[in-house]
């Protein structure tokens, strides 16, 4: 595992630095369009004139580059990533009374999924640095109830799929990837969206391939799943007005796929400005001397970390206080996530108490993430890294 650089001896003081007096947004999606946006315009125009807004030659398009990027022979492009991971587990029969493995430290949709089907998600807790699904804990997990395994690779980073994989088959249960925040990460050389039966991403506008809305799409291995899929997504329909299933509408608009198709050519140099932000962002908070008062986001050895998110963590009840601190100098941050699945409201009656995901619930307390978007640029990650340093350097002489 490659980590952060350490403290430097020679680190520089912040106070030797001045802190310019500027803000930083979390996400600017507006520089990403401004660089592309003639061909954006144009993309958008031509669905326009040939008025085909669902299902056009765009969508087709889209679903075979999009797999043949993640190293996955069949896609099917759907309406978001939540839909997504909701037709992964209707194609794969999961329903009512069934048990879903995933993680409780990640975003609503993984386990609303499969709550809304009448499956229980049981939720397993994180590797502390990587916030993945830890699979040392997902055999105990396991029942004769057990019908999926959901892993999610967060922020940006491939869960241990060696591993995973290898539980999985021991036991017989198939693996769906939440590659929401992953499009493009890499396990030893696999892709995501590869390394199971069904991928699923996202298309939101926060995303490393973001649309201009909603939007979502899912790899297969197996052509019946692709094609289960297909039906699903449509209504159960085929041919027109023959139902064989009761699926869902969940289709990608024409105009959504023709703006990814564009962005679908950039994705790879952008990732590449991303990974550079990321050491960037290691080698300034070294040169402030605050690697000792915050942990930095570490990436696997032998995976791509793609960095949809950049993610520190401060311990010692600060992070919220960081964050207003942040806040008030006008740079942008995000808390992901607040609540840990299995201590939701929603999710109450499953009986998960606290301190039965001490993992999970801890990064829920202790981490934040900055920003880390393409078009960031140096100066403005030195603003974000001296107001961290000066906020640490406050806290320090407060403590004393």
């Amino acid at each position: 595992m490659s980590v952060a650089p350490s403290q430097s001896s020679s680190a520089t003081s912040p106070a030797a630095l001045p802190l310019p007096q500027t803000g930083v947004p979390l996400l600017d999606v507006n520089r990403q369009y401004d660089a592309i946006r003639a061909e954006i315009l144009a993309a958008v125009t031509a669905v326009c004139e040939s008025g085909r807004f669902v299902f056009g030659p765009e969508c087709e398009r889209l679903e075979t580059d999009l797999a043949a990027y993640c190293q996955a022979p069949h896609g099917v492009a759907c309406a978001s990533g939540s839909d997504a991971l909701l037709l992964a587990l209707m194609a794969l029969d999961v329903g009512a009374g069934d048990e879903v493995l995933m993680p409780s430290y990640t975003f609503f949709a993984t386990a609303s999924a499969a709550w809304r089907l009448g499956a229980k998600p049981v939720f397993v807790d994180i590797d502390p640095v990587t916030y993945n699904m830890d699979p040392q804990l997902m055999e105990s997990a396991i029942t004769k109830r057990t019908k999926a395994i959901m892993p999610v690779h967060l922020f940006g980073q491939c869960a241990d799929m060696d591993a995973i994989g290898a539980i999985a088959r021991r036991h017989n249960l198939p693996v769906i990837e939440d590659a929401c925040q992953a499009v493009g990460s890499e396990w030893h050389g696999r892709r995501a969206g590869s390394m199971s039966a069904i991928g699923c991403f996202s298309f939101y506008p926060t995303k490393n391939l973001g649309g201009f809305g909603d939007g979502g799409f899912m790899t297969a291995t197996d052509p019946k799943v692709s094609e289960r899929l297909k039906l699903l997504r449509g209504h159960g329909m085929q041919p027109r007005y023959y139902h064989h299933v009761v699926g869902i509408n969940s289709r990608l608009d024409t105009i959504q796929a023709a703006v990814l198709n564009v962005k679908l050519r950039y994705l790879d140099a952008w990732t590449s400005l991303r990974q550079a932000n990321a050491e960037r962002y290691a080698k300034l908070f070294t040169e402030y001397g605050v690697t000792g008062s915050i942990t930095l986001p570490a990436a696997e050895a032998g995976s791509r970390h793609v960095w949809n998110q950049y993610v520190i963590r401060i311990p010692g009840g600060r992070r919220d206080a960081l964050r207003s601190y942040l806040a008030e100098r006008k740079i942008g941050s995000e808390i992901y996530y607040p609540v840990p699945l299995h201590q939701q409201t929603c999710f109450r009656e499953l009986g998960y108490e606290t301190g039965s995901l001490p993992e999970s619930e801890r990064a829920a307390l202790e981490t934040i993430a900055l920003p880390i978007f393409p078009e960031l640029t140096a100066k403005e990650q030195r603003v974000v890294v001296a107001t961290i340093a000066e906020f640490c350097q406050a806290a320090k002489q407060r403590a004393a």
